[in-house]
């Protein structure tokens, strides 16, 4: 099974490209969630791919980010949305196979406590009946609100298929801390609704460890939907700032989930995602992951 090894890095150019290839990764995923300014242009990505490719690299993905298809304001939602398209026509001049977004957050209601949700939901709607065992009725606006973000994310997620069969890249929805899709076998009814091969799951291995099931569990169950895997770690039982530590030093079982990912039958990237030193030693942690 072929695994191949990425790091997200800034915007890139000739001096990033190198350093990775130098350090032992074949590829990288883009950041442009934190960019200022427009988009790169399909043209301009054009280039920076033909320098990634004379230098044996990949840009495997496009980083779009937090798009506010939960918002309540139709101008903010419009607006993410062009950003959306921008980000699909520029991640094919980069040659990049997936555009990761991360369609919308709710919150600030009372909802469960961390690692204490209990999700009931219809498939057929996508609707949440009950997010935690027992009285519900706390949880009311919470599930009101959910269950508005899951047609507001429909509705924008099926404009955007037409462009990502266009341009050839896969809409890779990722879940992160957001208040949403709070079992695995949700987010899975998700991606299934669309009927699309151009809208998969990207999945990182740290981001729902706190709230559970494990991250072998979510593997199993997202299955073939799996098109990316975020690598990075996270430390249970310790105060908020010191949540994310560098890779190797947290809970994530790396070879649970390493395991598991071969029993799906996942090939391809995996990229790292929060600190773990410098490239080359950001590599080598990789490897001994891979080792697992």
């Amino acid at each position: 099974m072929t695994f191949k090894k990425a790091i997200i890095t800034p915007p890139p150019d000739k001096a990033i490209l190198t350093a990775i290839r130098d350090a032992g990764f074949h590829g990288i995923e883009a950041n442009w969630m934190d960019a200022a300014g427009p988009v790169i242009s399909r043209a301009e990505a054009e280039s920076v791919r033909d320098i990634a490719r004379d230098l044996g690299v990949e840009i495997h993905c496009m980083l779009r980010g937090w798009a506010e298809y939960t918002s309540s304001d139709p101008a903010k939602v419009r607006a993410d949305q062009e950003f959306t398209l921008a980000t699909l026509r520029a991640a094919q001049g980069y040659g990049a196979g997936v555009a990761l977004v991360v369609p919308g957050r709710i919150g600030g209601m009372p909802m469960p406590e961390r690692g204490k949700f209990k999700v009931d939901f219809d498939c057929k709607s996508g609707h949440v009946r009950s997010v935690a065992e027992g009285d519900n009725s706390p949880y009311a606006e919470y599930i009101a609100a959910h269950n508005r973000a899951w047609d507001a994310i429909r509705r924008a997620v099926r404009e955007l298929i037409p462009v990502a069969e266009e341009t050839g890249v896969v809409i890779g929805l990722e879940n992160v801390w957001n208040n949403l899709f709070m079992s695995p076998e949700h987010f899975a009814c998700l991606i299934d609704t669309f009927e699309s091969p151009w809208v998969r799951a990207y999945f990182d291995v740290a981001n729902h460890l706190v709230y559970g099931p494990p991250p072998q569990q979510w593997i199993r169950v997202l299955g073939n939907r799996l098109i990316r895997i975020h690598i990075k770690d996270y430390r249970l039982g310790v105060p908020p700032e010191k949540e994310w530590p560098a890779l190797l030093e947290g809970s994530v079982p790396f070879p649970e989930v390493m395991k598991a990912l071969r029993e799906v039958g996942y090939e391809g990237w995996l990229t790292i995602e929060g600190p773990c030193g410098d490239y080359r030693e950001c590599s080598r942690r990789l490897d001994r992951i891979l080792a697992a």
